[in-house]
């Protein structure tokens, strides 16, 4: 999936902005000519014609899934202008795997957004928004960049892409659609458009949209990688392997098709088989995220097989790379990892210690204060689901009070610790047996997380109704993931539940 990396589409993922101030000057003294609208579509603002072709290269390969190919693209764009914001901003954008990448390159681009076009300052505050979790802003800039410039399919494109990101599929496929009725052969609206539909559970329209992804650039691998994850996700993992091979027949570097196989084999009962592509993609790695992934892929694989002392081992390689880059969000998102598969091995003391040591990590960086202000959420999360685990259900309640709106001084807060709130209250009230209360809270929390799947299924079970907690347990074991932390740690126990359901 080449859908642009955010805070909502992965387990986490948090600014690493500086302070790079910007100025919301747009006057036209700081525009070269080239900055000119074109058709009115988003201008391109650079003092360098070869540099333009540079990006337009990169950015055209970009489209085509080629992500590894174009970022030499924006390199030289960058070299031939240093002062390329939409250069700057493209590069970001291609390392998305890469946060210290992302957000060291995103810096320049806000440094350079007083000096560009006000389609590509719109750009670019919303990519700042993005990462920084601030969704209302995200979505503020991007519907002025719409309302600017209506007939440009990458304006449009960005609103879907905002609304994908934040489960608003309905209205992703909208702008999808309003895309494409721009840009018939715009390939990336059909990217947007077939996860969408997947999501909703209309793979039919999903296949179409993927098809259709395929035919528009077949010399790419990612519309066969896309259409292998629906596949995956229907339970067709055969099938799926041979979507994945295809697009590693087109290019053998593409790991994010390797990791994928790793799911369908786990899924097919051949742990060794999955294990064995994510050594095959660490020892083919030609990058540090590309290594890191596979780490992480293996560490999934064996928390899957409830061999948790396995899956450290693997998380420790990826600490490893993270402490080597001195990148504390990186550092903080691993001791993150190692805590949630203590508390699966009952280890309770030693997580607190990672939980603690993953918010230090943060808070003696010198990230901004937004950044450490919404780092503290997280590890209120962190420690109020430690505190449930260990049945703590009154410290529990101090950690999920501070995950409402209005608690610690903050008038609101992003829409993803909200869905953690309310899934600690939901959580709280399954350990206490009150399971009204538990179904309102969770059906309220991040239902594209397996887990609160599952757990709905056990207060709908202990309500004492047995279909909609088979409904939800199903559910929750076919969700058919890329590999997923979360996934790892309840699908046996779900498979379980439907399984002894069968033979009762």
């Amino acid at each position: 999936m080449r859908l642009r990396c955010s805070r909502y589409l992965i387990f986490v993922m948090v600014a690493l902005l500086s302070a790079a101030g910007w100025t919301r000057s747009n006057d036209a003294q700081n525009q070269s000519p080239a900055a000119a609208a074109d058709n009115g579509k988003i201008p391109i603002t650079t003092k360098s014609d070869e540099a333009k072709k540079q990006f337009l290269l990169g950015r055209d390969l970009f489209d085509r899934g080629l992500v590894q190919d174009a970022i030499p693209h924006f390199e030289k764009a960058i070299v031939l202008d240093p002062d390329f914001a939409s250069a700057e901003l493209a590069r970001a954008n291609s390392a998305v795997r890469d946060p210290k990448g992302v957000f060291e390159h995103l810096n320049k681009a806000v440094g350079l957004a007083s000096k560009v076009s006000e389609g590509e300052r719109l750009l670019i505050l919303a990519t700042e928004a993005e990462v920084k979790g601030d969704p209302a802003k995200w979505k503020d800039y991007l519907e002025k960049l719409v309302a600017a410039y209506p007939n440009d399919e990458r304006a449009q494109n960005e609103l879907a892409n905002f609304y994908f990101a934040t489960q608003q599929y309905p209205l992703a496929i909208d702008f999808s659609k309003k895309t494409i009725a721009l840009a018939p052969n715009f390939a990336p609206a059909y990217d947007v458009l077939g996860y969408s539909y997947r999501e909703q559970g209309d793979y039919g329209q999903a296949e179409s949209a993927f098809k259709k992804y395929t035919e528009l650039i077949p010399d790419s691998p990612d519309p066969y990688d896309a259409y292998a994850e629906l596949l995956l996700k229907m339970g067709k993992f055969e099938e799926s392997i041979v979507q994945y091979r295809k697009a590693l027949a087109i290019d053998p570097k593409f790991e994010s098709s390797r990791f994928g196989i790793s799911a369908d084999e786990m899924y097919l009962g051949k742990p060794a088989a999955g294990h064995a592509a994510l050594r095959e993609m660490a020892a083919r790695a030609e990058n540090e995220s590309d290594l890191r992934a596979a780490y992480f892929g293996m560490a999934v694989l064996d928390c899957d097989a409830g061999k948790f002392d396995l899956a450290l081992k693997a998380v420790s390689k990826m600490y490893d790379l993270s402490v080597e880059r001195k990148d504390p969000t990186a550092i903080a998102l691993v001791l993150q990892l190692r805590g949630w598969i203590m508390v699966e091995m009952g280890d309770y003391d030693g997580a607190r210690r990672k939980f603690d040591g993953s918010l230090h990590s943060i808070e003696s960086s010198n990230l901004p204060q937004q950044v450490k202000d919404n780092w503290i959420l997280t590890h209120h999360y962190d420690l109020g689901g430690l505190a449930i685990a260990r049945k703590d259900y009154a410290a529990a309640r101090t950690h999920a009070a501070e995950l409402r709106p209005g608690a610690g001084g903050r008038k609101d807060l992003p829409p993803l610790d909200l869905q953690h709130g309310h899934e600690l209250t939901g959580r709280i009230a399954l350990g206490e047996k009150d399971y009204t209360t538990a179904i309102a809270e969770l059906q309220q929390a991040n239902l594209q997380d397996p887990r609160n799947l599952y757990w709905l299924g056990l207060a709908y079970q202990g309500k004492g109704d047995t279909t909609k907690a088979q409904e939800f347990f199903a559910k929750a074991a076919g969700v058919n993931s890329l590999p997923s932390i979360n996934y790892a740690f309840i699908r046996a126990k779900a498979k379980k539940m439907v399984q002894n359901k069968k033979s009762s």
